[in-house]
């Protein structure tokens, strides 16, 4: 097995799919009436409103209001002039800023921002050891 789709469930369908492409930049590959799928990643990423994976599975988990970050998606950067640039623009177009960029202890440079939903998702760039 390997991973071929990572989805994002919401309740703001409109107001994801504006982030996702005005903000990040990420082109519509597929777009349904509740479901979007965007193109161009190495691993497909899609969002789709919850009330569609209630009704298909019947698990009343899709009723109750997401909360926390169950994943973040994590954008490698070429280099940190890069990274610091990307974060500035992403931060100007209105991903809320949840971390400014600093060195992590798992031997990264990192930031941290967050989507209209509160999912937090992170550039970075692999420092030398």
């Amino acid at each position: 097995m390997r991973i071929n789709l990572v989805g994002l469930f919401t309740e703001q369908l409109a107001v994801m799919k504006e982030f996702y492409t005005s903000v990040l930049g990420f082109e519509i590959a597929v777009e349904l009436e509740k479901y979007i799928e965007f193109g161009g990643q190495p691993v497909r990423f899609a969002i789709c409103e919850r009330e569609v994976m209630q009704e298909v599975t019947g698990d009343p988990v899709y009723d109750a209001p997401a909360t926390g970050t169950p994943f973040e998606l994590a954008f490698e950067c070429d280099s940190r002039e890069q990274l610091d640039q990307r974060y500035e623009e992403l931060i100007g177009l209105g991903a809320r800023e949840v971390k400014q960029p600093a060195v992590m202890p798992w031997n990264q440079y990192a930031g941290f921002f967050a989507d209209p939903d509160g999912h937090v998702h992170e550039l970075f760039v692999n420092l030398e050891t």
